[in-house]
């Protein structure tokens, strides 16, 4: 997904002149190529990421569309007053992109840890969630984020990932994408990189041999009122994500859902006993329960 995103955001960067890429002193052997195209669009702010975010709202309020990248809990939970007050109160076209969402540097320690960055990012009333779900859906993101310019939120997987669609898709915020079909009345619904989980779930679970798989790459707290419609489609939802439960992607879902649908979705996500555990991304998520028991 890092490769996608550096890729994506340079051929983006060549017809859009506002495109702005900061880093805090982290992304080498992936940022070098935009940063040698355009030298003048980009800056590396050191380790000092709430400084990095103020900058990147201050270049912002000129016009341009800035990209902050680190890894994911630097550029979110180390900032996050700067975010709220500088980038989302302000509504300012400032992209928070966060590499290793999840466990995906489940080795360095619980300090690396990306699963509470959800829950703060999605209590901002302006922010826009990307969480693709490969890397063809990142540089969807990355199209739509441009042409939509707001405080955003883009979280990545870390390396390796599988692609699922054959073509760079069209998306749109609060819709939801069929990856895999089955019963028309059940459905899996994940986001960010957890989609190939999905899939081998669907595989391996006798459960969910039948059900559908969708993704939603695009939302947050302006998309709520989309869920409900899309929900009444189906009897049995099962939501699957690499982030706690409480105020995750799952307990959006049902924040958007209404009384109606009480009791047919059930949530698959991280227990938080992962919180301070060090082990591989594999190790740690089969502790917190994405695994492929039922």
């Amino acid at each position: 997904m890092r490769n996608n995103f550096i890729n994506e955001l340079i051929s983006l960067a060549k017809k859009n002149q506002n495109i702005f890429l900061i880093v805090g002193d982290i992304g080498y052997s992936v940022v070098e190529p935009f940063e040698k195209n355009f030298p003048n669009r980009f800056i590396n702010a050191g380790v000092s990421e709430q400084n990095m975010t103020s900058l990147a709202a201050g270049i912002a309020s000129e016009g341009y569309h800035v990209f902050t990248y680190s890894i994911a809990n630097f550029p979110t939970f180390r900032c996050a007053e700067q975010i709220r007050n500088d980038v989302d109160y302000h509504k300012l076209s400032v992209t928070v992109v966060a590499v290793g969402g999840g466990l995906s540097y489940g080795s360095l320690g619980y300090s690396h840890h990306a699963v509470q960055d959800y829950s703060l990012m999605r209590s901002m009333p302006n922010m826009l969630i990307a969480s693709p779900s490969d890397p063809k859906q990142v540089r969807s993101c990355l199209r739509y984020l441009i042409s939509n310019p707001q405080p955003s939120y883009l979280r990545l997987g870390k390396t390796s990932e599988p692609t699922f669609h054959k073509n760079i898709p069209k998306i749109s915020a609060g819709k939801w994408i069929k990856i895999k079909d089955g019963s028309r009345k059940k459905a899996i619904i994940c986001t960010g990189a957890v989609l190939d989980y999905a899939v081998k779930l669907k595989q391996k679970s006798k459960k969910c041999k039948e059900f559908c798989i969708f993704t939603l790459p695009l939302w947050g707290m302006k998309y709520k009122y989309l869920q409900p419609k899309q929900i009444s489609k189906f009897d049995e939802i099962i939501v699957i994500e690499d982030h706690l439960e409480d105020g995750g992607f799952g307990s959006w879902l049902l924040e958007s859902s209404n009384e109606t649908f009480k009791g047919k979705i059930i949530l698959k996500n991280l227990d938080s006993k992962v919180c301070d555990l060090v082990a591989s991304q594999q190790k740690l998520n089969d502790i917190g329960g994405l695994n492929y028991k039922f």
